[in-house]
């Protein structure tokens, strides 16, 4: 005999108590950048990995390219750019990414081929997203 089970509905406590879904936080202040032909969402006083720059070891870069800029006042689009924005970028380290390993095979011709590569990357952490002279973080 086959056991069923039947679904109770939740009391308006249960559902009171649900804790509701992660949001991203909406005070925190972010822009979107262009860098390494690549497009990235930064927050200051984070690191990221962008393709390998050349820039010595704690020497700071400035980003121009500025796609779009979220702060408390509200969001500035560029076209492309936003004017006078800029992020500033302290290079931490040189670092090489993972391993990769390609491996091309034609069947029934005994032709085999394995390549690896590890993409040489930049680690840079975001000092400050600066619109128009002022650090909005």
């Amino acid at each position: 005999m086959a056991d069923t089970k039947t679904a109770t509905p939740a009391t308006d406590a249960e559902e009171a108590t649900a804790t509701p879904p992660a949001a991203a936080p909406s005070s925190e202040a972010y822009a979107i950048v262009e860098a390494s032909g690549t497009q990235m969402w930064v927050q200051a006083n984070r690191y990221y990995d962008v393709d390998r720059l050349h820039a010595e070891v704690d020497e700071t870069i400035k980003l121009e390219n500025v796609l779009m800029v979220k702060d408390s006042k509200g969001t500035t689009l560029g076209q492309p750019f936003v004017k006078d924005a800029t992020v500033a970028l302290k290079v931490m380290a040189h670092r090489r990414g993972p391993k990769v390993i390609v491996y091309k095979m034609r069947p029934k011709k005994k032709t085999r081929r394995k390549n690896g590569h590890r993409q040489e990357l930049t680690r840079v952490m975001v000092e400050s997203i600066t619109v128009g002279g002022k650090a909005i973080s």
